[in-house]
This record gives structure tokens, sequence and C-alpha cells, in this order.
């Protein structure tokens, strides 16, 4: 991963003690049942799912065909080819090293065998000449491309095993599964590697750049898969793509696992470009250099105020700096992601969606702030089955109360607090009987937090009419 600067920190220890992953989303099902309160007009919880504001990517669907476990031991095969390749070449795998083009011939050699269509896109950064990997797998709706894709290239200082050995083979042992499954998805498959992320992203810049606008807009998804293997590791998910990143969050909430949103390299690896051009993206991550905080380790494992990867950007980032429990889970849901959003089976649910996703911090035990939308050019009152998409990143959402407020200022209760809601975040959409409110103006979503020692933001508030 490209280096990059720190968004935003939490260093507070919350107040509660260690949990299994069951046990508390057990707890925060039940907090669901006690959120509508007496104080404003009530709200009802759906299950929880982020809120969509595209429809360019499928949502999860009960008929698509469910993706194979990706062996573990395959993707580990393959880091320790890319240690390999490092070892013979100067100890690294970096742009316009022989290691690089070394590890670029390993992957197109396996890909091809497995019948995929390979092409090398060749361009030049620092004088040196550089490659980008794409594979396409034949079949499925060329007007509609989900990618997977993953940086190559290390630093020149080590073999860049986790960073981004560990995306690299994850993502190719998931085009081999689907070479393996025989798989023919709806929506066409595309698989890339690309060459100088550690210099500024500069092969996913060029492959976006020298896209046509038209084959820009067939992309209707773009999955990114920097640094997955992190030795302390901790369960990232971008938040940008709201459908692919319910995509995400659902599989690991299937396996317990917690996650967070990803902020430490944001807009730092290879789903930058394709977000820059209006492509839907989304993607996982393990965490570099910042410092895992008490809640985490609690969450996740591991060893807090220790970096989630001691090794990043040095020699030491071998085949020893590797969670291999990271590597598994985040490998599978790879594949989970790139089988249910090629099915293109389902989309997000119908209706007109109005979203702000900047993100508004929540004062620690102080005054309510908000998160506004304004609603123009729609006909009479909101619908009986207003939707509203809450994401609220906070350390203990038991501190939280919720209200949407309507243009005039009445107020619907979506969440009180309560000592009993020992959880994370506060990730749900509500449905709200708004059919007294006009449907045009200012809709705000209200939120305090009523004591202190815990933190968090608002990340994002729609309205879907």
């Amino acid at each position: 991963m490209k280096h990059s600067a720190s968004r935003i920190s939490t260093s507070r220890t919350p107040r509660r003690t260690a949990a299994a992953p069951a046990a508390t989303a057990a707890a925060t099902v039940l907090a669901l049942a006690g959120l509508v309160a007496t104080a404003a007009p009530a709200a009802s919880a759906a299950p929880a799912a982020a809120p969509a504001a595209r429809t360019a990517a499928a949502a999860t669907s009960a008929t698509a065909a469910a993706a194979p476990d990706i062996p573990l031991a395959n993707v580990k095969a393959h880091l320790a080819q890319f240690q390999s390749i490092a070892s013979a070449n100067g100890g690294n795998r970096a742009h316009g090293r022989p290691g690089y083009k070394a590890s670029v011939d390993y992957v197109r050699a396996k890909l091809d065998a497995a019948g995929f269509t390979t092409s090398l896109q060749q361009f030049t950064s620092n004088g040196a000449t550089g490659y980008n990997l794409i594979a396409d797998w034949p079949g499925g709706d060329p007007n509609q491309v989900v990618m997977a894709g993953a940086h190559l290239d290390s630093v020149s200082s080590g073999a860049g095993i986790n960073d981004n050995g560990s995306g690299s083979a994850a993502v190719l042992e998931t085009a081999l599964a689907v070479s393996r499954a025989g798989h023919q998805p709806a929506k066409h498959l595309r698989f890339a590697w690309w060459g100088a992320e550690e210099l500024g992203l500069v092969g996913s810049k060029h492959y976006v750049a020298n896209l046509s606008s038209t084959d820009r807009s067939k992309i209707s998804g773009y999955l990114n898969f920097d640094m997955i293997g992190s030795p302390n590791a901790g369960y990232f998910v971008y938040d940008d793509d709201p459908v692919i990143e319910k995509t995400f969050k659902d599989y690991f909430a299937g396996l317990g696992v917690p996650t967070e949103i990803e902020t430490e390299g944001d807009g730092r690896s290879d789903h930058a470009p394709f977000k820059n051009a209006g492509v839907p993206v989304g993607g996982l991550f393990t965490g570099a250099s910042r410092t895992k905080t008490s809640a985490q380790a609690q969450k996740w494992g591991g060893t807090a105020g220790q970096s989630f990867d001691r090794c990043y950007h040095s020699s030491c980032d071998n085949t020893s700096n590797i969670n291999d429990t990271a590597l598994d889970r985040n490998s599978d849901a790879a594949a989970h992601a790139v089988w249910t959003l090629s099915a293109g089976t389902s989309e997000p649910p119908a209706g007109d969606t109005y979203q702000n996703t900047t993100d508004v911090p929540i004062p620690d035990g102080g005054a309510a702030v908000s998160s506004s939308v304004t609603v123009t050019g729609r006909t009479g009152n909101a619908p009986s089955a207003l939707r509203v998409g809450v994401d609220i990143v906070h350390t203990w959402r038991g501190d939280l109360v919720v209200d949407l407020v309507a243009p005039d200022g009445t107020a619907y209760r979506l969440k009180n607090a309560s000592g009993g809601d020992s959880a994370d975040n506060v990730r749900e959409t509500y449905t709200v009987d708004a059919s007294s409110e006009t449907a045009n103006g200012t809709w705000s979503l209200r939120v305090q937090d009523t004591a202190r020692y815990d933190t968090g933001y608002i990340n994002s508030f729609s309205l879907t009419f």
C-alpha cells in the first residue's frame, strides 16, 4: 500500500469487557428490540443494511451460486513463490526491478493455464518500464464488468509479502477458483494486478486514464485488496459504494467477525483512480503502520498499542509476516464478493435516494450534531415507509441518541441511549411513517453522545423515498 497519513484515530478504551464476536452480535440483535421510545414519533428498524445510493452493482441474492472456499494453502503457496522471486532478484519485487517482472510472469502463467485471456499493459515511470497484468474470464455480459485487483509491486526494501503479496495472491487464487468451478456469472469478470502502486498508483492511474468513457461506464464495480494478511490484523471495509460495502460486511457478520470502516489508507490505493472516474469501488484491508487500539484488540485479538503491521515497508515483510486467519478470511471474502456481485440477479432497494457522506464528528458527551440532506422536486408528502439509512462509526453505540428531524422540526426517534446496548457503531435502515410531512425541504439526522469516554462520527445518512 502506498504510504498515507491517517485520517481518524481513536485511542480511548471503551467501557466494556471483551466478548466473543457471536455474543456481541447477539447483544446487538437484542438491543435493536428496545430502540423505539415514546419521546418522539416511532420508527421501526429493518434488518441491518447499508443505505444504497447506486444500482450499478448487484446486491446479495439468495439464488446466487455460493462461492467456493479459497484454500489457505493455495494462497500461501503463491506467497512462497513471491518470496522466492524476491530472494532471487535482489530481495524485492519493486517497479523497474527484475523481481517485479518475474512476479508478473508467474501470475500470468497460472492464468493462461487456467483459460483466462491475459494481456500486459506497459507504462513508463521513473525511467523504467512498468506492467499491468489484466485477465478476462470468457463469458458474462460485456456491458457489466466486475473487476477485482491488487498491486503486485513491493517497495525496494523488501519482498512485500503482506504489502501486497497478500492481496495479489488472494485475487489470483480467486481467479483460479473461477476456472476450477467453470463459473459462468451473468456479469463479465476481469482481474488485474497493478504495477508501480508504491510510486503513486501509477499503474492503475494509467489503466483508468486509457479507458474510453464507454469502457469506464461498463465497469459496474472494482474491488481492491491491498494488505489483507497483516500480522496484528484488523478487519476493515472500504465505505465507498454502499452495495459493495454491504456485501463485505454481511460476509464478515456471518462469521461473527466485527468490521470497521477503512480510514488509514483511504483513497491511497488502486481503487482511487476508479473512484475518481465514477466507478463504484470497495475493498478490504487489515491495517498498516497505524496502532491497534485497546477496543480493537478486544474485538479482534492481537496486541493493543502495536502496529497492525510492524514490518510495513520494511525488509521483514516476508512470509513470516502473515496472519493466516486474516488471510484466510479475507481471501474467502474476496471470492464471496466476486461471486455475489457478478451474479446480476438482484438490485438494491428501489426508490430515489438522497445521501450525505460527509463525516460529522460527534462530541464526546457533548451537544447534538446533524447531517442533512435537502430534498427537492418531489410532490406531496413523504411516504409512510420512508427508509432512513444510518451509518455511525462509534466505539460505544449505547451512548447515542439518534433522531430523524423533518423539515418542519418534527423529530422521529430512531434510537435511544441504553447502558445495555454494548456494541460498536450504528448501521441500520429504519422505516419511518413520515406521511404527515412535506417531502421537500431539509431533513437531518441528529445524533447526541450522552456520556463520556467514547468517540465516533456520522459516516453517512440517507433517505430513500
